[in-house]
């Protein structure tokens, strides 16, 4: 878990959830990847999406801006442009959908991306190609992310294609892995999202320390009233089998619960966020416990 233990650690979600992940966990090993939802369909990854019929870079952006020294080259990845045809557009999604229409394969264009910005670790889309989200909801059936982020009651999450095709630089890293870490994020729109068939079984393979990272509170209409019993319940409902639990010092721990769930402060100071500093020494004190 440290980098002296030349730890092996897979962050499995996406937006910014995950590029928190990276933000705490990227000073302390020597093998990070992200696995990356690439399901988003609005904003800019939208417009990306739906005009040049690419994956969603934006997540992966993010992610790959988390893994980027400070500097220019970071600052420009982020950088929003606000007139003309590029509008809304961060550039760093622009590049992404440069070299995407140059070169189709996806884990190439990460690779090459990391190279190029000098990232320190590796972003890789969770699937290889286009992926909708298709929830089960109060008010039916409803497709993709920003409607099923609208939506209430979710009871499932699928996609389509059904079973979209997980690249083997995915499976590989799992695998390998000696931690792979779950969340935090918007549950079914990023975390879930990310978590496709060919991601859970390759997670029930795996000899991994496998942790959740429950969020630290509700979000307005996709978890509208969760508590960490209803975050646990539907992460489990969705195949996925944590051996750790880590949530925020507040959260009732749910009676019965079959997983260790341990309890930290992880909260930044003035939001209702994690803080890197404290999510990286929480997970420290998790693998060490595992250990013991």
């Amino acid at each position: 878990m440290t980098r002296s233990d030349g730890g092996r650690i897979v962050a499995i979600g996406g937006g910014h959830g995950l590029s928190v992940v990276l933000s705490a966990l990227v000073d302390h090993c020597d093998h990070l990847t992200a696995v990356v939802s690439v399901a988003d369909d609005g904003g800019s990854s939208g417009r990306l999406r739906r005009d040049l019929g690419i994956v969603a870079p934006g997540d992966m952006r993010r992610c790959l801006t988390a893994l980027t020294p400070a500097g220019i080259v970071r600052d420009a990845l982020e950088h929003r442009f606000d007139t003309g045809v590029l509008d809304g557009h961060p550039a760093g999604n622009v590049m992404l959908a440069s070299m995407l229409e140059v070169e189709d394969d996806v884990v190439a264009v990460m690779d090459a991306m990391v190279a190029m910005v000098g990232a320190r670790g590796r972003v890789l889309p969770a699937t290889a190609g286009k992926v909708e989200l298709i929830a089960s909801a109060a008010r039916g059936t409803v497709k993709g992310q920003v409607a099923v982020s609208e939506s209430d009651a979710i009871e499932s999450l699928r996609f389509a294609p059904d079973e979209p095709e997980v690249p083997d630089a995915v499976i590989t890293a799992i695998e390998q892995a000696d931690v792979v870490v779950v969340g935090p994020g918007s549950l079914y729109t990023s975390v879930l999202a990310a978590l496709v068939p060919g991601i859970r079984v390759a997670l029930e393979a795996t000899d991994a320390l496998v942790v959740y990272i429950a969020n630290l509170a509700a979000e307005p209409t996709e978890t509208e009233g969760y508590d960490l019993a209803d975050h646990i319940n539907a992460v489990r409902r969705h195949g996925i089998e944590p051996d750790i639990i880590l949530a925020g010092n507040d959260a009732l721990i749910p009676s019965g619960c079959e997983i260790m769930v341990v309890r930290a402060d992880l909260v930044a100071s003035g939001k209702d966020a994690h803080d890197p500093l404290k999510l990286a020494a929480a997970l420290e004190d998790v693998a060490v416990r595992s250990r013991s």
